[in-house]
């Protein structure tokens, strides 16, 4: 009996089609990705599955797609053999079902360059045209601005077919990355976009300036072929003028082979100066290639087994110290840069004395990095310990004011204890005062804020609401300001003379107080008052408030210098009471797990999150077995996909509204 897809999965894989085309017009046309790769994967991948399954779907699908449609903005020109993308693997799992496959298990393994496609057709020797890899069937035409790299020459030397498009890859080294950036108004989030945009620029003398790099590794249509294996062309390319990664190859003829190639290279990564997301698997014979031949998208005789998106091994280049707004000394590791999950990292948290201890990280070392979704990137390990690595000596006093740093009793954290006369921890304050979810004062970064807390005009967050009054006419005289910009920032902190009590709460920096915390706190209370003045004991009755929580409560709102600068602001601003007519226990998703994606067309953020805990839900970042409801607006991503694995209930934004009534 026929396999027959239901609407529901009909649904499902018209969405991922949908979401796919977007991401590709993102990626290929305006090099400006609006995922990272391993959402665009997970997405792909599930697609495909669903193609295998009723492969009536697949013609028009994921398995036949490649690239995006050529821009309206170039010539184009089609490919004189489809220029195909390779299909993607994993795991050891799924390179071995490929590799048990083969015939020829003699296999020659390149490094996956991470940067953009391109085709240079040679006749007689002499570069006629360049084209993008585009649709796969028909590209865009950047003759010109190939002909400004250095490492794709303009006429081959020694013996060559009469006619060869040679194939490979354009990037950018990081070191070049980072100088583009630090010198241009406009800031490429990887080294990838900014070949991209370097290359598919209108004006080939602009792709000039940018320092760009080639590899050569295949071909598209030969007049005549003298070689025998991928390893012999590679020979050939370096005789015609090519550049390739013939230093990092590799032959391999068992799965021990790959996975060797694999974690020798993972070591080397953050060695190599540029961009890898993971390596290619080719049968080294070419006659075999040809007899295994394509499928509608891509070859059968090589793989792409793709690096994890979310971590990365590089060099620990030094450890600094950050302070914060409560005085806690925060170690940083500070990294060769690398690219992971998209995005140029060089810095991470190593969070405390003890977890540097714990890791064993010395100064020089390479390091594993972690990086998911939007959490700040941390080190989670070491790969190698070099030989003239050093240990790090967390400091006793403090990097900024020099006062004396204590760890108290039982705490793992590390302290200045100068909280009056420490400008981090003043500056720090602020900018936890002033931020979005708190008092939401445009125009004081922490560049202003250390402005105007040197020359005095900020002692304590009281003090931004005078802060025109008293200086508004020295402000605009100062770099970056003018009538307009003090305008704004005038109506900005008036704006904000009236928050809400959780707000309020949750901006003046009570230790253990977040902003789950400062919405418990003012659904309980109600009042500031009825805060301020509650016991230890009556806290440690609400659910949500444990016994350090309590005890840190009462001991902020007990101190002078608090209650002294607290009252001074009250005398700024109006506190808004919560409404505790009705509890969030007892609301229609009490209980309820919800996690939020997409974008909602009637709400922020930030309002429907708050909606839904007033409904009792709890509002997660990420989708598990324990989600009960996803809530998915426009363009939802990964979150929408794991929750249709699953099976868990997904509201949309009229479920969403007729919860609410």
């Amino acid at each position: 009996m026929k396999n027959v897809p239901d609407l529901f999965i009909l649904s499902e894989h018209a969405d991922l089609l949908k979401k796919l085309q977007e991401w590709d017009v993102a990626y290929h046309q305006n090099d400006a990705p609006v995922v990272d790769d391993a959402t665009y994967d997970a997405v792909k991948k599930r697609a495909l599955e669903i193609e295998e399954m009723y492969p009536e779907l697949a013609p028009g699908g994921a398995s036949t797609h490649v690239g995006a449609a050529v821009s309206d903005k170039f010539k184009s020109h089609r490919h004189s053999v489809p220029m195909l993308s390779i299909s993607d693997v994993f795991n050891t799992g799924e390179v071995a079902e490929w590799f048990n496959k083969l015939t020829s298990k003699d296999l020659f393994i390149e490094l996956k360059v991470d940067g953009v496609s391109y085709a240079a057709r040679y006749e007689n020797g002499i570069l006629v045209r360049g084209l993008t890899r585009g649709s796969g069937v028909e590209g865009e035409d950047i003759t010109e601005n190939l002909k400004t790299i250095p490492d794709i020459p303009q006429k081959l030397s020694g013996t060559f077919p009469d006619v060869i498009e040679v194939r490979g890859e354009v990037y950018m080294k990081r070191a070049d990355f980072i100088a583009l950036n630090a010198e241009s108004e406009k800031q490429f989030a990887n080294p990838r976009n900014a070949a991209a945009g370097s290359l598919r620029q209108l004006n080939p003398a602009i792709t000039a300036t940018r320092k760009l790099s080639a590899f050569a590794y295949t071909y598209g249509e030969i007049s005549d072929r003298d070689f025998a294996t991928q390893s012999e062309y590679f020979d050939k390319l370096e005789s015609w003028g090519f550049k390739t990664t013939r230093q990092w190859a590799h032959h391999a003829n068992t799965m021990d082979d790959i996975d060797q190639v694999y974690n020798d290279t993972m070591m080397i990564r953050p060695d190599i100066p540029f961009d890898i997301d993971g390596l290619v698997l080719k049968v080294n014979d070419i006659a075999t290639q040809e007899r295994m031949g394509s499928r509608a998208n891509s070859p059968r005789w090589e793989v792409a087994y793709k690096f994890p998106a979310a971590r990365a091994i590089t060099t620990l280049r030094d450890i600094t110290i950050q302070v914060g707004r409560t005085g806690v000394l925060t170690p940083v590791a500070e990294l060769e840069p690398i690219n992971i999950g998209g995005v140029v990292v060089s810095r991470a948290t190593l969070h405390n004395a003890d977890e540097i201890a714990r890791l064993g990280v010395k100064i020089g070392d390479k390091v594993i990095v972690q990086r998911a979704g939007d959490v700040i990137p941390q080190i989670v390990g070491v790969a190698e310990t070099v030989p003239n690595a050093v240990d790090f000596q967390f400091p006793t006093t403090c990097p900024v004011c020099g006062g004396n740093v204590v760890q108290e009793s039982g705490m793992v954290a590390r302290r200045c204890v100068n909280t009056m006369g420490c400008p981090a921890q003043l500056i720090g304050e602020l900018e936890h005062f002033v931020g979005r979810k708190r008092f939401d004062i445009e125009g004081l970064g922490t560049k202003q804020l250390e402005n105007f807390v040197a020359r005095g005009w900020i002692r304590e967050p009281a003090d931004i609401f005078n802060l025109i009054q008293n200086h508004g006419d020295e402000i605009k005289r100062m770099d970056g300001f003018g009538d307009k910009s003090v305008s704004n920032l005038n109506t900005s902190i008036e704006g904000a003379r009236n928050i809400d009590l959780h707000r309020f709460l949750f901006a003046i920096g009570i230790p253990e107080v977040g902003e789950a915390t400062a919405k418990i706190l003012a659904r309980a209370f109600g009042s500031l008052d009825a805060v301020r003045n509650a016991p230890a004991w009556k806290l440690k009755t609400i659910d949500g408030i444990g016994d350090v929580m309590a005890d840190e409560i009462v001991s902020f709102f007990a101190d002078e210098h608090n209650a002294g600068a607290l009252d001074r602001l009250l005398q700024q601003v109006n506190v808004r009471n919560a409404d505790v007519s009705v509890a969030a226990t007892d609301g229609p998703l009490a209980g309820k797990r919800v996690v939020l994606t997409g974008t909602l067309s009637n709400y922020t953020r930030d309002a429907a999150k708050e909606i839904l805990e007033r409904m009792g839900a709890k509002v997660s970042g990420s989708v598990s077995a324990k989600t009960d409801i996803v809530l998915a607006g426009a363009d939802a991503g990964s979150k929408l996909a794991r929750a249709q694995e699953l099976g868990i209930t997904i509201w949309g934004e009229e479920d969403f509204e007729n919860a609410i009534q």
